[in-house]
């Protein structure tokens, strides 16, 4: 069944209208002039082809026909009310749900959600391997980390990073991952940076991934850099679509992780 499309602006003016029997306070209560209340409520009734108000020796009066509306329109208003609060109700959620790939999520973003978690006991996170193909509302997702030279079409931030750098022996076999510099044949090839950083803390050779990633590692003394980190136009993105951007909980998330 087809809905009958509503004049909501003008409804409202007539709630208002109503309720002070007054177009001045009614304007007044609307921020806008009594002219302007007076051209809505006349469109109003065009469109609804019924008078809403008359003018008494008294004053501003309603018709039976708009007697008849208001309680329903009232009802109606509320509904809204609640229906806004229902959708708002999300933008206090402790729940959140962040899409990233496997080795950022091991090298990186655990630490920083344990932290992050530690100064929120109420905070929840799902957590979820991703791809570029990933689709944000069919996975109910509220961020996403992505490798790139931009957000990709999404709103996003970079995180900040030294860019690139090169970790295990100088003169050992190389260990390559897709995104790494291409520097000749590789002795191993492994599916991500994590798993590179992994090798060369295994003893498989050497490999050049994002700084990002490696600190941890580097801190820890389980690589060892073999120069200082070279900046790099490719790098991680904390990204989102507009209407995901803009919730609070996600502004709060980015700004927690330093983006």
């Amino acid at each position: 069944m087809k809905r009958t499309h509503l004049p909501l602006n003008g409804l409202r003016v007539l709630d208002a209208a109503a309720r002070h029997l007054s177009f001045t306070r009614a304007a007044d209560e609307l921020a806008v002039t009594p002219a302007a209340v007076g051209q809505q409520i006349r469109a109003l009734e065009d469109t609804l082809g019924v008078v809403l108000f008359r003018r008494t020796t008294r004053g501003l009066e309603l018709t039976p026909e708009a007697e008849a509306g208001l309680a329903p329109l009232r009802a109606g208003f509320l509904q809204f009310e609640d229906a806004v609060r229902a959708m708002q109700a999300g933008q206090s959620s402790k729940s959140l749900t962040i899409a990233a790939p496997r080795d950022v999520t091991e090298k990186w973003l655990m630490p920083r959600l344990a932290a992050i978690a530690a100064s929120d006991p109420d905070l929840r996170f799902s957590l979820i391997a991703s791809d570029e193909g990933l689709d944000f509302t069919e996975a109910n997702l509220d961020l996403a980390i992505r490798w790139g030279d931009g957000p990709g079409g999404l709103e996003g931030e970079a995180i900040e990073s030294d860019g690139m750098i090169a970790i295990g022996p100088e003169d050992a076999p190389l260990i390559a991952w897709p995104g790494a510099p291409e520097e000749g044949t590789p002795l191993v090839r492994v599916t991500d940076a994590g798993l590179a950083i992994d090798a060369v803390a295994a003893g498989l050779g050497r490999a050049t991934v994002p700084q990002l990633l490696a600190e941890r590692d580097l801190a820890e003394g389980r690589v060892v850099a073999t120069g200082e980190a070279v900046p790099s136009r490719m790098g991680y993105w904390l990204v989102a679509p507009l209407p995901q951007w803009r919730q609070q909980k996600v502004k709060a998330l980015v700004e927690a992780l330093g983006g």
